[in-house]
């Protein structure tokens, strides 16, 4: 009978299988072989990844082409993010998109210099005309690389539609060998009420499971339900010449051999893209670094990237009933890995049951609050968050306060208060708010100053305290000296750090000419390419000013010796 089973869905999943783009004849960003450290979709950090990660065998420079006629609508320049980016809008109506890149093609990174010494800025964005920057397909118009909050080279890269909506770039006829069927790292079930229960627990349960007879099969040990359940499932998915945990393209579910949920990664909105937060056990990520995707649909969850859904993918086990379902996951190339759950109706004792942690603070999604502890006060707007909850406000012995646990996911920005009033002008100068991050640090959490009131507006949910900066960032010569001469050299280098708030901006002249020092806050490098300007004396003056979060700045000057240009 599973046999039987199978076939139903091998071809049921065949029929509704990913359909390429047609009539759209774009070529490949890259002349390598395309292996991807990224997928469309994949699981990230409070989005979805909207492109592919192309890499680039540990290099930057490779030439990055025009993958069809158009003209460059946007050029952005950014620290973090996608550090330098280019936009390419083509006639069909779509926009690809590169980033991360090292640099532009000659006559592109000449249009931007210009800009950027116009408005004396690195951190640009420019909106050029149609016909200012026009190219064609196959045109070198970047070169691959390492910048903004890339974690190594390699090209990020993008197609989006009409409405500004990235679509899987897959559909569009990218080729990436891939023969590998998705893995499977757990299968949890999820009590949907506090009546309802699953192995005599309303707590998460993992299953446990086994190889199928069927090849990429799993067979997970009966379960014991009652009342309305969910499935959730951990799972990746690699391909060829490659061993990054990718995501998967499709995850669909079916009881008793009826579609009861499914969702497909070809197309979502940036407007829709958080709410990730719902479609994974987002406490869960947080404890375990674990993203657990839920096959069922939460109240607030509005992503538009399901379909097939019965009764929001909840299953109601009925007492005394028996059901099957299956759980199938598949990646782009129809390599499908699929579980099966046998699920028995019987009502049971609950001998394990979620806690909840009750404070005087009960915050509802459907209405705006104001909490109060001390010296600080939190705002939520309404709808902040996807769920009620009881928060906790509460200040540690350190004087510290915790703003709840990052343990919940917050939609929209709430604000946190500070009074002052206790600490002089002066000191208040050197003050901002700052969150505990990971190691166990100060993180600089961008602050308002308003009198005797500090705000800051954030997502995040944790621990926040104030913190005095009064030590000025450190600026230090990399690749020459005081009063040396330096012709040989192509770029001048100079790194800069700031231990607590962080370097807020910097400016750099020679002999009082601004100069743009491109800058990796990475590894804390600003750069200047000496071909940028042409200097008719030998002796240089070198100023840069560097200013820190809270205002402390430190000013560097130094002089230097290069040979003149005939």
């Amino acid at each position: 009978m599973y046999r039987l089973f199978y076939i139903f869905l091998f071809f049921f999943s065949f029929a509704f299988s990913q359909t390429k783009i047609k009539n759209v004849d774009f070529r490949s960003p890259l002349d390598i072989p395309i292996i991807l450290s990224g997928t469309f979709g994949e699981l990230r950090s409070n989005h979805f990844h909207s492109g592919i990660d192309i890499k680039t065998k540990q290099k930057e420079g490779f030439e990055v082409f025009a993958i069809g006629d158009g003209h460059i609508s946007r050029i952005k320049i950014q620290h973090w993010g996608f550090g330098k980016a280019l936009y390419l809008t083509h006639s069909n109506g779509y926009t690809s998109v590169y980033a991360h890149l090292k640099k532009l093609s000659p006559k592109l990174e000449a249009y931007l210099k210009k800009q950027q010494y116009n408005k004396e800025s690195y951190a640009i964005q420019l909106y050029p005309k149609p016909t200012e920057l026009v190219v064609k397909k196959g045109e070198v118009i970047a070169y691959s690389g390492n910048s903004g909050s890339s974690g190594g080279p390699h090209l990020h890269f993008e197609i989006r539609d009409s409405a500004s909506k990235p679509m899987n770039p897959m559909l569009f006829g990218i080729e990436v060998k891939d023969s590998h069927n998705p893995t499977v790292n757990g299968v949890y079930a999820y009590a949907l009420s506090d009546s309802a229960q699953v192995n005599a627990s309303n707590k998460i349960v993992q299953l446990q499971l086994r190889k199928g007879k069927e090849k990429n099969n799993f067979i997970s040990s009966k379960i014991y339900a009652s009342g309305e359940i969910g499935l959730g499932i951990n799972s990746f998915d690699r391909q060829d010449l490659a061993f990054n945990k990718n995501g998967v393209y499709q995850v669909e579910s079916f009881v008793n051999g009826a579609p009861n949920f499914s969702y497909t990664f070809n197309k979502f909105s940036f407007g829709e893209s958080r709410y990730i937060n719902t479609l994974i056990d987002y406490a869960r990520f947080k404890k375990l670094k674990q993203r657990v995707q839920r096959c069922f649909i939460t109240p607030a969850n509005k992503l538009s990237i399901y379909d097939n859904v019965i009764n929001n993918g909840r299953i109601q086990v009925e007492e005394g009933k028996e059901y099957t379902v299956v759980l199938k996951v598949k990646d782009f190339k129809n390599n499908i890995t699929t579980i099966t759950i046998p699920i028995v109706g019987k009502k049971q004792k609950i001998t394990q049951k979620r806690q909840k942690n009750v404070t005087n603070n009960l915050v509802t999604r459907n209405a705006e609050h104001t909490l109060k502890e001390g010296d600080v006060s939190v705002y939520v707007p309404k709808h902040t968050f996807y769920e009620d909850f009881y928060f906790d406000l509460s200040k540690d012995k350190k004087g510290r306060y915790n703003i709840h646990n990052d343990k919940v996911a917050a939609h929209k920005n709430f604000v946190i208060s500070f009074d002052v009033s206790k600490y002089s002008a002066k000191e208040r100068k050197q003050l901002f708010i700052a969150s505990l991050n990971r190691k166990q640090k100060p993180s600089y959490s961008k602050t308002k100053k308003k009198g005797t009131k500090f705000t800051t507006s954030t997502k995040s949910l944790g621990t926040y305290f104030l913190v005095k900066d009064s030590v000025p960032p450190k600026v230090k010569p990399v690749n020459f000296s005081k009063d040396k001469w330096i012709s040989s050299k192509k770029y001048l280098k100079v790194k800069v750090s700031d231990d607590l708030s962080g370097v807020r901006s910097f400016r750099g002249t020679i002999n009082g000419k601004w100069i743009l020092f491109e800058y990796d806050p990475k590894k804390g490098m600003l750069t200047y390419d000496f071909n940028d300007i042409s200097f008719t004396e030998a002796k240089h003056n070198l100023k840069l000013i560097v200013t820190d979060n809270v205002g402390n700045n430190t000013t560097f000057t130094s002089t230097f010796y290069r040979k003149t240009k005939n």
